[in-house]
């Protein structure tokens, strides 16, 4: 059930999202940029925050304080947030919270990631799955497609990509067509790793990292920093702020259940049935449905992982996305703008980061300032963030 009080979004930033080691930065000054945008843009000092949730995978411990300290040393509580590649909406779950059950109003969150070149590992050190926090997951992998030598993320999405295939006639060209889409869309994000348009050919014709998936299917490794200001309506109308603020109204967090696992099925390991349930109840909680929606962010990892996303949002029909995706349907000129910011696919991928990443783009798209990417008319805005192991955000906002 949605809480009596409201949330707002009344403050966004993030940095460019750049290849890792291109940059001469560490993760605090990153998180500096991010976050004193996001202050910036609401128009709040530091000294008004009150709470701060900080997401990040791959930095030591207290490594949001580190980062937080560099806006100021007001003494406030950081809660340091490791969620998977969910992390971010995490944090931003964890800032709504604080809001909405009346312990603060006025919240930052932040989310950051300063990561090594090539491909992610299967969440173990040292490659040991047998001790890794995602082993029931690659342990559905293996015993259906056995193990092959190559990344694992990609792998056990390019299995679920090959079910889908053999499931319901999905074909590469629909596969590519996710990718050549949010490359498209990147072009005019100037925050995006990758400002490349490339053709469905260009795509198919690209290095394979797993078969199906090439290399313009799958999300890269990334530096950046992205933050959001959430504030109760209470400090909306105190400080006047009612032409910057977004709602948060409906956003639920799901994590895995036995459904994940029992059909032995990558689709369903991967996440499948926790977005469809953490989209039931995040529009249950806005009194909203996907007919609603104009414009979504969701998590393309892979390409395979938009188009099992689409099914689980509604959107369409069990085995219709890529029917979908290759009608129009989901860019510019059809039913919703998928990704108007080139997705992680091509605006990059900084675990930490991206959830909220997805939140500034979709304030932004929800105020009309997104520039030439901007959705027209947009009013009401969906977030899908998911992590392997697992957890699945779906956030609603609305102007």
């Amino acid at each position: 059930m949605k809480s009596a009080m409201k949330s707002y979004v009344v403050g966004v930033g993030m940095t460019k999202f750049e290849k890792p080691e291109s940059r001469d930065w560490q993760y605090w000054d990153m998180a500096k940029e991010a976050g004193s945008a996001a202050l910036a843009d609401a128009g709040v000092d530091y000294d008004a925050v009150e709470q701060v949730p900080v997401g990040y995978c791959f930095q030591a411990s207290t490594a949001g304080q580190r980062a937080v300290y560099e806006l100021g040393l007001t003494g406030v509580p950081v809660y340091n947030v490791n969620n998977n590649c969910a992390t971010g909406a995490s944090a931003l779950m964890l800032a709504r919270q604080f809001v909405e059950g009346g312990v603060s109003d006025c919240v930052l969150a932040l989310g950051f990631e300063k990561m090594k070149r090539g491909a992610l590992g299967g969440g173990s050190d040292g490659g040991d799955f047998a001790t890794s926090p995602v082993a029931r997951h690659y342990g559905i992998m293996a015993a259906r497609h056995g193990f092959e030598m190559t990344p694992p993320t990609a792998q056990i999405f390019g299995n679920a990509a090959r079910e889908h295939m053999e499931r319901y006639g999905t074909t590469a060209a629909q596969l590519a067509a996710v990718g050549a889409k949010n490359h498209r869309h990147s072009v005019n994000n100037p925050n995006a790793q990758f400002q490349d348009p490339y053709a469905v050919e260009e795509v198919l014709a690209a290095k394979t990292i797993h078969r199906p998936l090439t290399k313009l299917q799958c999300s890269p490794t990334s530096d950046g920093a992205a933050a959001a200001v959430v504030v109760s309506e209470r400090f909306v109308e105190r400080h006047g702020l009612g032409d910057r603020a977004v709602e948060i109204a409906g956003q639920a967090m799901t994590t895995d259940t036995d459904e994940s696992f029992a059909s032995g099925s990558c689709i369903d390991a991967v996440g499948a049935p926790m977005s469809r349930s953490a989209g039931r109840q995040a529009f249950e909680r806005a009194g909203l449905g996907i007919e609603d929606v104009d414009v979504i962010e969701l998590h393309d990892c892979f390409s395979i992982n938009e188009l099992l996303t689409y099914e689980a949002l509604g959107m369409c029909g069990a085995g219709e996305s890529g029917k979908l995706v290759e009608s129009g349907a989901t860019t510019y000129g059809g039913r919703w703008v998928v990704n108007p910011s080139g997705g992680l696919i091509s605006k990059g991928h900084p675990l930490g980061a991206t959830g909220l990443a997805q939140a500034a783009e979709l304030v932004w798209q929800l105020r009309g300032a997104a520039g030439a990417r901007q959705v027209p008319g947009a009013r009401v805005g969906l977030a899908h963030n998911i992590g392997l192991g697992g957890a699945a955000v779906v956030t609603v906002l609305r102007r």
